[in-house]
């Protein structure tokens, strides 16, 4: 097993190329057959607003890595890419998948948004036949690593996310939420985050708008108190409120400074969108105020503190849990040598009881007990090599039998 992920995240790519590498839907299924196509064996696609990241397992690293580099400039239109795109290979990138998943790869430490989007991204895969055993079980494994660290650790008794952050910053602008109106532009899951935390504040009035009505109607029996709008219309609701919270999935802008300029009250957008969904112009308006998702990287410090020091044990955990998938990877590389072996001796078995049946002319009873003879002397001659290929832990040495085995039987 060769596993790799390249890609970028928010430690060292600034979001205007962050959103230029945001995969929609559409994209990450283009995406992966495109680089399935190319040889690669398994893929996964973790795009989010703070990483756009794709995972593989190859057969030839090198090339491959290389094969995903090419892809990122030319699918994307970025000459530079190469500048802010990161490789980790094999026991690093595997680290790097729990460590996400955990969220202590996330700008907000242990944010809890991530561990749906990773276990999102592996449904996608599978859906669309991208992954295979090896992801598959990696994401599966990482998933529950990552819950397991959240309820040991308790490193989230108080959910923390880029909407939880946006609200505190909110009160600390505004004083108090209390007799404020907010709009909500985007009902998937951060827009629907940003729902809840406003409803327990002391707001006079709530909007919610989307590109699709009727999926705001199917809301309103969970999301009571709030206004549903068209989403034409949003612009005539924005002059009448304090807040927006904008988190849609589009690929375009949804709030235009054309628009935004003949707004004349005082107004805080947060923009958790990526691709974001204001012009950037917006933000040089005098009576408005725009966060964006980068704007959070040095917020809230002081919720970090005790976090940061329970992702030290943490990472004891995820390295513990890398060495159980290492270990479960040197046996996949065995099954399929076994498997090999076990294949070659059912052939060897039919061709020789073809001949000895045209020469013999068997009855039904004895064609089974040749059947039988043949099958257990060929398993017999293969059993010794199979346990001591089995029972080898050195992967230098599992790399070297199995090559071995490979020439000998020209597999």
């Amino acid at each position: 097993m060769n596993l790799a992920v390249i890609g970028v995240n928010y430690n060292n790519t600034p979001i205007d190329i962050r959103e230029k590498v945001s995969f929609s839907r559409s994209q990450k299924e283009k995406a992966g057959k495109y680089l399935i196509d190319k040889g690669i064996k398994e893929i996964v696609i973790l795009s989010t607003c703070n990483r756009s990241e794709i995972y593989v397992i190859s057969e030839n690293l090198n090339k491959d890595i290389e094969t995903v580099k090419n892809f990122y400039k030319e699918f994307f239109n970025i000459d530079n890419i190469e500048e802010y795109l990161f490789t980790k290979e094999n026991k690093d990138a595997l680290f790097h998948v729990y460590y996400v998943a955990a969220g202590l790869d996330s700008m907000i430490l242990c944010e809890d948004q991530i561990l749906g989007q990773v276990k999102e991204a592996l449904d996608f895969s599978i859906k669309h036949e991208l992954s295979g055993k090896v992801l598959n079980k990696l994401f599966k494994e990482a998933v529950t690593s990552a819950k397991k660290i959240k309820t040991d650790l308790k490193i989230s008794e108080t959910p923390i996310s880029i909407v939880y952050i946006a609200i505190k910053i909110l009160k600390e602008k505004l004083g108090s939420l209390k007799g404020k109106k907010a709009c909500v532009i985007g009902i998937g899951e951060i827009g629907r985050l940003a729902l809840t935390h406003l409803l327990e504040e002391d707001l006079c009035e709530i909007y919610i708008a989307n590109r699709t009505y009727n999926n705001i109607l199917d809301l309103l029996s969970k999301f009571h108190n709030v206004k549903p709008i068209e989403f034409e219309k949003r612009y005539e609701v924005i002059e009448k409120v304090d807040i927006i919270i904008t988190a849609t999935s589009a690929p375009h802008t949804i709030l235009d400074f054309n628009h935004m300029k003949k707004i004349h009250n005082n107004l805080y957008i947060m923009d958790l969108a990526l691709p974001r969904d204001v012009e950037k112009k917006v933000a040089f308006l005098e009576n408005i105020t725009v966060y964006d998702v980068d704007d959070f990287k040095n917020i809230s410090e002081e919720n970090m503190k005790k976090r940061e020091e329970l992702s030290e044990v943490a990472k004891d955990i995820i390295n513990s849990k890398v060495e159980e998938f290492i270990d479960w990877s040197k046996g996949i590389k065995v099954d399929s040598v076994i498997k090999n072996l076990n294949e070659r001796c059912n052939e060897i078995k039919d061709e020789y009881f073809k001949y000895i049946d045209k020469k013999l002319e068997l009855d039904e009873k004895s064609k089974k007990v040749v059947d039988k003879m043949l099958s257990s002397a060929l398993r017999r001659l293969v059993k010794d090599p199979i346990l001591t290929l089995k029972g080898l832990k050195d992967e230098e040495k599992i790399n070297e039998y199995i090559k071995v085995v490979n020439d000998i039987f020209n597999f």
